[in-house]
């Protein structure tokens, strides 16, 4: 077996102060620094995912420029390609990481694997070439784009474990459901070691 750990839009515009804020995010970047600072070398890949949305562009739609967002499909501005929003929470430590990953990039992109590295590999390559079997998903928003990027590992053939303790989602009851659906996929819901 071997591991990948997903570190999900751990951003400044989606905790705490953030443009889409979410309670606990503060936490959930403190919490994974401290679990990679035991559990790093468990991986063999460690990916850290941003929304990184073109300026300027509605983004396919994903982003409401003009009139009021609907919450749902488009959504108020938020991390914007090379603002202070789009960068990692301050409490998150990246040294761990191995890839970083950037997604929405003119595109409405929910799924760790709809972004691209720095170089533009597809993290689906990534993943490949080191012949990973396994996904633990962390991060932000667990209703949201950890749920899509979990859903999305299953499909793909992955063993996938999503970290209970190291999520925060936007609304509880939309974060229990997509704990609900994504047990019912397959995914195993654990505590962090």
């Amino acid at each position: 077996m071997t591991r990948a750990l997903f570190i999900v839009d751990v951003q400044n515009d989606f905790t705490e102060g953030g443009a889409l804020a979410v309670a606990g995010g503060d936490a959930v970047a403190e919490a994974v620094s401290t679990y990679l600072a035991g559990h790093a070398g468990d991986y063999a890949v460690i990916v850290a995912s941003r929304d990184w949305h073109d300026p300027d562009s509605d983004n396919d739609g994903h982003i409401a420029l003009t009139g009021e967002p609907d919450y749902v499909a488009t959504w108020p501005v938020h991390c914007i390609a090379d603002t202070a929003g789009a960068e990692y929470d301050p409490l998150l430590v990246t040294d761990a990481v191995t890839h970083h990953v950037r997604k929405g990039q003119g595109v409405s992109g929910y799924s760790v694997f709809d972004g691209t590295t720095g170089d533009g590999e597809a993290i689906a390559d990534v993943l490949a070439a080191r012949g990973v079997t396994d996904i633990d998903v962390t991060g932000i928003a667990t209703d949201y784009c950890v749920r899509v990027s979990a859903l999305d590992a299953l499909a793909r053939g992955f063993h996938v474990r999503v970290f209970t303790d190291l999520i925060a989602g936007v609304a509880e009851a939309p974060s229990e459901a997509a704990l609900a659906e994504l047990a019912q996929a397959g995914t195993d819901l654990e505590v962090s070691a």
